[in-house]
């Protein structure tokens, strides 16, 4: 998931904004809106017919809250409900030290013409403090609040430019004596398209802007509406101390360029730690005037506003060349499952002492006389419907581990029935826990690192056979966990088979070592040799957090899934079973 800043580290490596968008082109769309959950909902009937929108937020005059520098400000958009209680979308990146922040994430909303939907934007001013977290970890409650407001997503649609520009109020609309500032929602209807490009842009000769050292540029990319207004879609990260930067290969998709005709601003900042970017230069070109660039390997010349007039414009010597650009399709989740690829999940259940004597009612794994499903019961009803869906032959390889079997020795990855490795359905695993409970008694230490290698050795086998089956392994667990490091070289090795691991934490343990696991903080895990997962495959789902009424148990569930899924399957290029490009889509760097 993407991190916290679009300024500052977030400038320099566009964490937040680069990888967000990444991550949005992997589960076919952007924040509030996910394929595998769709898919889900729909096979249900449990959604009517709607349209994908995707909301622009900017803001305004802002109040600055911070004494040496200024706000570091971030937009949170809810939906609320006819109860009054409010449902979060998404929120952006945090933009730092900016009063006037034009955030780059996008916030979907699916758009249903016969029903009326209220939106309240949030704003707040996220801490120093917290700037190493991803957005989505950030506890609202311990950042300023900078304002509210709020319309009816219609009132947007109906204007001319699709753009509403709303005065921010004190919290739960409350006028407020000061002037907070206004924002700005500009949204636009999401192109359902699986063309996308990736370009490698470089610039040469460019205007120094630092008095001791070289400027230390990025570029920032906006798309041109028809209505003139200039939405940003992307950044590259920062090249510090040079006025010849290459930056990173930078994706885009036709969701966030409209069309290859479409207009596109490209400008280039000298990067400042207060928030201040100096203009170094701008241009206009389409993607197909950026693709005729690397065609004919010329660059094109920076711009800036006359001094002496505004109507006129100052040629500059600094260039822009683009050094790659490479045409690909950008399958979505949907795509695969659809044309026959396989999804086979694996339950590995925690039998460790810490989860409580299970002959005592305070136990996890407490049987009720009454039928009353224990912690653990209940997240294998709940998570189970969901994963049982997309397990295409609903039959479940199910371990335990942490216990001692009938054999007198604890095992760290034991058959759960009796009658061999797979149980049929939701209700195997639950009947074969429920009997396990009589046969196996409660033990330690905590170890995941058995269960993973033996998930990892099935995904690994398939390979050899079938290219089109993914693998995930549901691990319950109460968090306690004594293997950290082995578990961590486990999880490296499997970063490079097609296999996901979602652990659903139970009771109200500390789950600080299952958040190391599921990586969010960006950095990705680490082995004991040195060696750097290939990806992040791990997705962490607290129950109590479910049962709080938080998140949504097929929403926290299916999360990261598509985005770990098609990671494996592009690194790999392995395409739908029944796609065939056309000749030069594919087009590789020359």
């Amino acid at each position: 998931m993407g991190a916290c800043f679009s300024d500052v580290k977030g400038g320099q490596e566009a964490v937040g904004v680069a990888q967000q968008s990444q991550q949005s082109t992997a589960t076919g769309s952007g924040d509030g809106h996910n394929d595998a959950v769709d898919l889900y909902h729909t096979a249900k009937g449990l959604k009517p017919l709607f349209t994908q929108i995707e909301l622009s937020l900017s803001a305004s005059n802002l109040r600055d809250l911070d004494i040496v520098s200024k706000s570091d400000p971030m937009a949170v958009a809810y939906a609320k409900k006819k109860d009054g209680t409010l449902e979060e979308l998404g929120r952006t990146e945090v933009i730092m030290n900016c009063l006037n922040p034009a955030w780059i994430q996008k916030i979907n909303v699916t758009y249903q013409f016969e029903i009326v939907q209220p939106l309240v934007f949030q704003l707040y001013d996220i801490d120093t403090s917290f700037h190493s977290l991803p957005v989505k970890m950030l506890k609202l409650k311990d950042q300023e609040f900078l304002g509210e407001a709020s319309c009816v997503l219609s009132e947007i649609l109906t204007k001319r430019s699709q753009s509403l520009t709303l005065n921010l109020r004190g919290k739960n609309g409350r006028s407020s004596l000061r002037n907070l500032g206004t924002l700005t929602v500009h949204a636009e209807e999401t192109v359902a398209s699986k063309n996308a490009v990736e370009i490698i842009f470089r610039c040469s000769h460019l205007e120094n802007k630092d008095l001791f050292s070289k400027s230390d540029p990025f570029l920032r990319i906006s798309r041109i509406s028809e209505s003139g207004v200039s939405i940003p879609i992307c950044k590259t990260e920062v090249v510090t101390d040079n006025l010849n930067p290459v930056w990173k290969p930078l994706p885009l998709t036709m969701q966030q360029f409209g069309s290859k005709e479409n207009p596109l601003l490209v400008e280039c900042f000298d990067f400042n730690t207060s928030g201040n970017h100096e203009i170094i230069g701008k241009l206009q070109k389409s993607v197909a005037d950026l693709e005729k660039l690397y065609r004919e390997r010329v660059g094109v010349n920076f711009v800036l506003p006359s001094s002496h007039s505004h109507a006129h414009e100052k040629v500059l010597k600094g260039q822009l060349f683009v050094d790659g650009f490479c045409e690909k399709k950008q399958y979505s989740f949907v795509d695969y499952i659809s044309s026959g690829f396989e999804l086979n999940f694996m339950v590995a259940i925690d039998f460790t002492a810490s989860n409580g004597n299970p002959h005592f009612p305070d136990s996890l794994h407490y049987i009720h006389p009454t039928g009353q499903l224990n912690a653990y019961q209940q997240a294998i009803m709940e998570v189970g419907e969901v994963i049982q869906f997309y397990d295409y032959d609903k039959r479940f390889p199910a371990w335990g581990f942490g216990g001692r079997t009938h054999a007198g020795s604890v095992s760290h990855c034991f058959n759960l029935s009796a009658a061999g490795l797979e149980v049929e359905g939701v209700q195997g695993i639950m009947s074969s826990y429920a009997n396990a409970l009589h046969n196996v008694t409660l033990a330690g230490p905590t170890l995941f690192g058995q269960v993973i290698n033996t998930a990892a050795e099935i995904a690994g086998h398939s390979l050899t056979y079938n290219r089109s089956k993914y693998f995930v392994l549901l691990i319950i667990t109460d968090g306690v966990l004594t293997d950290l490091q082995e578990t961590k070289d486990a999880l490296v090795r499997a970063s490079d088979l097609p296999l996901s691991i979602l652990i659903v934490g139970v009771g109200g343990a500390d789950f600080k070592q299952m958040e190391i696991l599921d990586a969010d903080n960006g950095q990705r895990l680490e082995s004991s040799t040195g060696r750097v997962a290939t990806r992040d495959i791990v997705q962490f789902v607290p129950m109590r957090e479910v049962h709080g009424g938080e998140i949504s148990v097929v929403q926290s569930l299916l999360e990261e899934l598509p985005g770990q899924f098609l990671t494996y399957m592009r690194s790999r290029d392995i395409k739908p079973l029944t796609i065939n490009d056309p000749p030069g889509l594919a087009q590789s760097y020359s």
